[in-house]
């Protein structure tokens, strides 16, 4: 079973950075599509940013440019390098796989930005 566990949030004042880390175990790591997610309050999950299995990386619009998704295929690790942080990106971030989370939702982690 695929299990993953998210680390690294809390919280920043707008504009500063934070970086998420995600350890992956109980799959081949490198054949999978890897993505940050996060839900916050009252809305649905969504999508943030891809790190594909091939090294092409995709990010919603609303991150572009201020985070970067990297991945380790050696230590089973995929991290988030947030950015300019801003107010609305106050969320629990969570990791899985792509397009279709087939891992245990983990705990998350928080991430607070205050204005």
């Amino acid at each position: 079973q695929v299990q993953v566990v998210e680390s690294g949030g809390g919280l920043v004042q707008a504009g500063g950075s934070l970086r998420l880390s995600c350890a992956v175990s109980g799959t081949t790591f490198s054949s999978n599509n890897l993505a940050w997610y996060r839900q916050a309050p009252g809305k649905q999950r969504e999508w943030v940013a891809v790190a594909g299995r091939g090294g092409i990386t995709t990010y919603t619009d609303s991150v572009k440019g201020r985070f970067t998704i990297t991945r380790d295929n050696t230590k089973n690790t995929v991290v988030l390098q947030m950015n300019s942080l801003k107010p609305e990106d106050t969320a629990v971030y969570y990791c899985n796989t792509f397009p279709f989370p087939r891992c245990s939702w983990g705990q998350g982690t928080q991430v607070t930005v205050s204005s």
